[in-house]
């Protein structure tokens, strides 16, 4: 009985700010935005942006992919720290959480302009200056600098669990560095792994703001669709579809990642 008073305000809140938006959410994508009445139109109308929808998802399996291999070797290098030293290079990599998403993203639109501080100094040198901005690696080098903390984090949590005695019984066993880290760490940091992808990957395939800064025309995501739906266009059913398509592709992909992380995993030296 005490357990069901406890929970109390944690389903209050699932109510509030979960079901009922969804809730709401589906009645639009459900509904005609002229008469109110049920229509499957808004969802049939989704297929009409599916080379959009796939653009997004390269750009955020890329992202992800790309946090993947720069995050890795960093929480590995934390992970093997003195607890002081980890403390601190924690905190280095929380601190640019702590400035506004926007002006993290504003700060590469200084940097990567036409006329930015990057083509300055090319032009300085006598060269001709580079296009970086306006273009899909400029939006995936967003998404991999503002997002890269939410690969780090959960790397590191799992790394440093790492029982050391694991990595010397195999080293004593014969295993060179290589071969320790395919068979034991690399094994054990699955869940991290797996973890740290769909936080990345979550928040990157619905991102807009970054593709409007950094990208063009020619880089509109899923995201910007569902905001130009809810602002310039206004036609929020379509809208709603929309993001009820995206939150079902989100739940598929998540669901997809947790097979791999699911049952524990299995050191063979």
């Amino acid at each position: 009985m005490k357990t069901a008073r406890l929970t109390t305000p944690y389903l209050v809140w699932m109510i509030l700010f979960t079901i009922v938006p969804l809730g709401i959410v589906i009645y639009f994508a459900l509904t005609d935005s002229v008469t109110g009445q049920f229509t499957w139109e808004n969802i049939a109308r989704i297929s009409n942006y599916g080379p959009i929808i796939l653009k997004s998802i390269w750009l955020a399996l890329l992202s992800s992919l790309l946090c993947l291999v720069i995050g890795y070797p960093v929480a590995y290098h934390i992970a093997q720290q003195k607890p002081s030293r980890q403390h601190f290079l924690y905190m280095l990599i929380m601190l640019p959480m702590c400035i506004s998403f926007l002006l993290r993203t504003m700060a590469w639109v200084s940097l990567l302009d036409d006329t930015g501080i990057i083509n300055n100094f090319i032009r300085a040198l006598g060269l001709k200056p580079l296009p970086l901005i306006r273009t899909n690696a400029a939006v995936v080098l967003g998404m991999v600098y503002n997002y890269l903390p939410y690969m780090i984090l959960p790397l590191y949590t799992v790394l440093v669990k790492i029982d050391p005695r694991l990595i010397e019984a195999a080293q004593d066993l014969g295993c060179n560095n290589g071969k320790t880290f395919r068979r034991v760490i690399l094994p054990l940091s699955v869940p991290g792994v797996i973890s740290g992808f769909t936080m990345v990957f979550v928040p990157a395939v619905s991102t807009f703001y970054i593709s409007q800064k950094l990208g063009s025309s020619g880089t509109t995501l899923i995201g910007d669709v569902i905001e130009s739906q809810f602002k310039a266009a206004y036609n929020p059913n379509l809208g709603a579809a929309l993001s009820l398509a995206l939150m079902v592709l989100v739940l598929i992909c998540i669901g997809i990642m947790n097979r791999f992380s699911n049952g524990e995993e299995v050191v063979t030296l």
